[in-house]
């Protein structure tokens, strides 16, 4: 898989997926923290997803922000959806990724939602049947999304011509 240079991209705002707080229990009472997991993408196919922890809110969404422009990777799309269906299941996540005809919108939760935003797409249907816990499902979305692969893909893997691969 090809790096991509965060720097040479036009990156939307981050945005926040989740924010909660930990707890640890310690001798002295209860020791708070932040976890923050965070998307950022150009809505061209890119997106990175990032995970932070830190005592403050604000740190930790920075530090979660740093760690989702190391993690970019690229995503093929097909007219602002996906080239083909996905039937992912991630632990306990189980998640149907359904390409759309234009004008369908994005058909999705919360964490899903986020991040198929970001990556930019415009149309598609989406169904969570297992888990709902955010970390999770968008480990499952990165997951779904990094097993994509567009006809010209297939074609050059089979060594057939594109022609050859619809027939």
């Amino acid at each position: 898989m090809k790096i991509i240079n965060p720097t040479d991209l036009q990156l939307n705002d981050e945005v926040v997926i989740e924010i909660k707080r930990v707890s640890k229990a310690t001798t002295g009472g209860r020791r708070m923290r932040f976890r923050t997991i965070v998307v950022v993408g150009d809505g061209n196919g890119h997106v990175g997803i990032g995970y932070g922890r830190a005592n403050e809110v604000a740190s930790a969404v920075n530090k979660a922000k740093e760690s989702a422009k190391k993690q970019i990777f690229k995503t093929p799309l097909i007219k602002g959806t996906i080239p083909h269906r996905l039937d992912i299941k991630f632990g306990s996540v189980k998640l149907m990724l359904k390409p759309a005809s234009e004008g369908t919108g994005i058909i999705a939760g919360g964490p899903v939602r986020a991040v198929l935003e970001q990556l930019g797409i415009k149309n598609i249907l989406t169904k969570n049947t297992g888990s709902t816990s955010p970390i999770n499902v968008v480990k499952a979305v990165e997951s779904g999304l990094k097993q994509l692969r567009d006809p010209l893909m297939v074609s050059r893997q089979r060594g057939i011509t594109m022609k050859e691969l619809f027939n």
